[in-house]
């Protein structure tokens, strides 16, 4: 039954991904369409943001009172229809309304299925459940490429996607008494009960006691800037995601269902290096394979902001998918063994949180300076790289403190 459940959570996070780089897609054909301004796409992505930021925030409440399975069905139902409201939009306004219920439809089950598997399933498990969310993320551009090289449409592809999430709401819906019987075999399970919690060894090395009940944990050493690297990471991720197709059609001349592929084969260095990296951390620590990442990324990014070949730029897409597939699910793994199971939940609620966040901001900086500077879409690569070598930077801080806390310890 736990391996059912554990499937169950995977296809739940097919349906995180497969909405997140529709939009950035498909915006070279929505945005003459309706007449919308270029930044109105980095305006819409923070609507969704926003409204995941909400209900990630509200998510320990929501599943408490009705359970994972069903705020997981009700959420994949309201993605379904935003997505399928996204296929009869006639105007910008109408695609900025039905955002909210796209981004409130993600929030409750990230938080809540990601903080799940950190604190019941070893490190591989998470990069896989991540890998998940790249599988979506990377079908979503294949299926809009798809209908734009056929039909010229970018409202067939969201339509196709729409009831692909309904089909993901039947199984959901099937399976329902699964859920129910696992959440009260987890309610069930005993917590910790002790002041001080046992040595915890972390992926970096170091192991630290975390006293609970004494610090909060936003005082807890290391935590503001485990904070400041999720920020960061996310606007990587989602920047590439979003102005991606429209730096490649405007800045590099290349086709717009061209792009599209291009952006999919950055989804697909993600999830492809997530399902490696599930394999890699049962012999490899967390630590080393976060800093492994965001040199990979970092140098994808910089191939993108070096005046070369086209193809290079194309090897710039895949090498900053292919790093970023380690960071996130990485991190997150690290949260309960870096700064205790008692302050877990709520320590991952802020990381959460600080990712939407990111997504919510980061990205429309670029449109907003994008409009408003000589280099347009050129500032692309720039704040790119900006955002991979300050999350390299906190991150490598964070390793510092604890190596510093380790040595206090002793």
């Amino acid at each position: 039954m736990a391996t059912l459940f554990l499937i169950i959570i995977y296809l739940a996070f097919i349906s995180l991904g497969l909405p997140d780089s529709l939009l950035g897609v498909a915006w070279p054909l929505i945005r003459p369409e309706l007449g919308a301004p270029l930044a109105a796409a980095g305006y819409l992505s923070m609507t969704v943001a926003g409204g995941t930021i909400v209900s990630s925030l509200a998510s320990g409440f929501v599943i408490h009172r009705f359970g994972t399975g069903k705020v997981t069905l009700v959420s994949c139902m309201l993605t379904a229809c935003a997505l399928l409201g996204f296929s009869f939009s006639t105007s910008v306004l109408w695609l900025a309304l039905l955002a909210v219920p796209l981004g409130l439809g993600a929030g409750a089950v990230d938080a809540g299925l990601n903080n799940y598997v950190a604190s019941h399933y070893k490190a591989h498990h998470m990069s896989w459940l991540h890998c998940f969310w790249g599988i979506g993320a990377t079908l979503g551009p294949i299926i809009m490429s798809r209908y734009i090289l056929s039909e010229h449409s970018w409202r067939s592809g969201y339509l196709a996607v729409a009831w692909i999430q309904f089909a993901l709401v039947a199984l959901l819906f099937l399976t329902l008494p699964l859920w129910k019987r696992t959440g009260h075999e987890a309610a069930g399970s005993p917590g910790p009960a002790a002041a001080e919690q046992p040595v915890q060894e972390a992926g970096d090395g170091s192991r630290h006691f975390v006293k609970s009940g004494v610090v909060k944990p936003l005082q807890i050493k290391g935590v503001k800037l485990t904070l400041l690297t999720f920020l960061l990471y996310c606007g990587v991720e989602t920047t590439m995601g979003l102005w991606g197709s429209s730096f490649l059609v405007n800045v590099k001349g290349v086709d717009v269902a061209v792009a599209a592929q291009w952006v999919s084969l950055y989804f697909s260095g993600i999830t492809a290096g997530r399902l490696i990296t599930g394999f890699i951390t049962l012999k490899v620590k967390s630590r080393i394979l976060i800093r492994a990442g965001q040199l990979t990324a970092l140098t994808g990014a910089v191939l993108l902001l070096l005046p070369l070949p086209l193809y290079c730029s194309l090897a710039g897409f895949i090498l900053v998918g292919l790093g970023c597939a380690p960071i996130f699910p990485c991190l997150l793994h690290e949260t309960p063994a870096r700064f205790g199971k008692d302050h877990s939940q709520r320590i991952m609620g802020y990381q959460m949180a600080m990712a939407y966040t990111g997504t919510t901001l980061l990205p429309p900086l670029l449109g907003l300076m994008a409009t408003r500077t000589p280099l347009g879409m050129g500032i692309f690569p720039y704040l790119v790289t900006l955002y991979a070598v300050a999350m390299m930077f906190s991150s490598e801080k964070i390793n510092s403190l604890l190596k510093t806390r380790f040595a206090g310890d002793r």
